[in-house]
């Protein structure tokens, strides 16, 4: 008989390869990123070669802070009847309940990155288990759906990230199936402890290997952005100051050293 392909033999039952940790981030870095501008962080990583790191077409519900965290990942698939029933609804860990399972696992410094297959007609959660979490020291909860109890959740010193809000019940539309592992948010692939930075704007995912890089680099960035800032405000035109050239960046220097004095202003534009 011909044999057209060499494959290897069959792993053993229970012998499939898992992927190893990721580095954990800092504390220390994530203030530091936290600190950071989302247009530093994703000009940074685009030269890295991370084209697309923004989730897409989610926002905050009501005032949002700067923060970053590390990724607790939940992952949905759709309900099923037979499975997703509230009559099933347990009060201790569950295989088929695992929502409460990962919001009770959620360590300070966590964010929760839920992938809600960005289907919004059903809620990923609502103001109890995100309260809990927030006690729990949980730094935000994103997901590429909804979340139900809209007007708690903006009332929270919280940060909360969604495309909308219903108070349709999770169990009608989603299923927990996993926690903690890789899953897509909003088009954007979240890893275990990748960083999840967010601002007034965007939430920005950081590979985790990256983020002390990222923090150096975007540091030194924001500084010369708002110099580069101050300059146009003062009335100076594009060309040479941004993008910096090699006498505006000597300029900034000198900046620096001088103490970072006033910027006078100039005359109108010609």
């Amino acid at each position: 008989m011909t044999q057209f392909f060499n494959h290897p033999p069959p792993l053993p039952a229970g012998d499939i390869p898992k992927r190893p940790p990721q580095p954990r981030v800092s504390d220390e870095v994530l203030e530091r990123l936290a600190r950071c501008t989302a247009g530093s962080l994703t000009t940074q990583l685009y030269i890295k070669g991370i084209r697309q790191p923004v989730l897409h077409g989610i926002t905050p519900l009501g005032k949002t802070k700067p923060f970053a965290g590390r990724a607790y990942t939940m992952r949905f698939i759709p309900a099923r009847e037979d499975i997703d029933a509230y009559g099933n609804l347990v009060t201790q860990p569950h295989h088929d309940h695992l929502q409460w399972v990962g919001v009770e696992q959620l360590q300070p410094g966590d964010v929760l990155v839920i992938d809600s297959n960005r289907d919004g007609r059903a809620a990923s959660m609502g103001n109890m288990l995100v309260t809990r979490m927030m006690m729990r020291g949980a730094r935000g909860v994103v997901t590429d759906g909804s979340f139900r109890d809209g007007q708690e959740l903006a009332a929270m010193d919280f940060p909360v990230w969604c495309t909308g809000v219903t108070n349709t019940t999770r169990l009608s539309y989603h299923h927990v199936a996993d926690l903690n592992v890789p899953i897509g948010c909003a088009g954007v692939a979240v890893y275990p402890g990748d960083v999840v930075h967010g601002d007034g704007d965007n939430i920005t995912i950081i590979p985790a290997q990256w983020a002390q890089e990222m923090a150096d680099l975007c540091e030194k960035r924001d500084g010369i952005e708002a110099y580069l800032a101050m300059r146009v405000k003062a009335g100076e035109p594009l060309w040479g100051v941004y993008p910096p050239s090699e006498k505006t960046r000597a300029e900034y220097q000198a900046w620096l050293a001088a103490g970072q004095p006033e910027i006078e202003p100039q005359g109108p534009a010609a």
